[in-house]
């Protein structure tokens, strides 16, 4: 039976982050508050869970979920290379909305879908993400949503459409921006590559935010139609 709890209140807040990181521990679904939108998370190293949260979403495998971090330290186990440029832009942005995709480790024992050997990695700037995480390491995490229909910003809005797939429902109020992280791939960066860095999704952070940053190891903007 799947459970809601209205984080804002202490007594529920205790009770609700109990049963999260029993749920968690189980290979059961959750959804969680983050920085940005509501998140339905699995345990990342738990490959029958990642599959049951792609299910949920009605995803395949061709849609492997992002992995989200208590922190750098975190993702440095996860990733075989975090170029120098990579640093400073997680060191501007994080914790925040900015998702970053790296090669992953070849030897961590996950499958989170076909990833082509990468992982995308983000540290979210909520206070209960962040207490999950460094209780239960890295959490595979989507927008809570069903496919094709808008992220969740309420944690009502996520048990709507996920229902009784998911078993523990945090509930922390509305998302503070509703925008979901903007997503990079720095992959051509990675082992001293010389390539630049790759937009996949503009989200919270703008260009210009990724510009000041990293420079022209940032892909040319897109040229403005006539």
């Amino acid at each position: 039976m799947t459970s809601l709890f209205d984080c804002r209140d202490e007594s529920a807040l205790l009770a609700g982050m109990r049963q999260a990181r029993g749920a968690i521990g189980r290979g059961e679904l959750i959804v969680m508050p983050t920085d940005t939108v509501y998140g339905i998370a699995a345990d990342a190293f738990s490959p029958a869970a990642v599959a049951r949260l792609l299910a949920a979403k009605g995803r395949g495998r061709q849609s492997p979920p992002p992995v989200l971090v208590a922190g750098l330290t975190t993702v440095r186990a996860l990733v075989s290379d975090i170029p120098e440029p990579i640093e400073r832009l997680v060191g501007a942005h994080w914790p925040g909305g900015l998702t970053v995709v790296l090669p992953a480790q070849p030897s961590l024992s996950w499958d989170l879908g076909d990833t082509g050997g990468t992982v995308a990695v983000r540290m979210p700037a909520h206070r209960l993400a962040l207490e999950l995480l460094e209780e239960t390491g890295p959490l595979a995490v989507s927008s809570a949503n069903l496919t094709g229909r808008p992220a969740a910003v309420a944690a009502h809005d996520a048990q709507r459409m996920l229902g009784e797939s998911v078993s523990v429902y945090l509930d922390d109020g509305p998302s503070s921006t509703g925008v979901p992280s903007t997503i990079v791939d720095a992959t051509g960066l990675a082992h001293g590559g010389t390539g630049t860095v790759r937009v996949l999704r503009e989200g919270v952070i703008d260009r210009a935010a990724l510009r000041a940053v990293l420079g022209d190891a940032l892909e040319p903007d897109p040229v403005e139609p006539a």
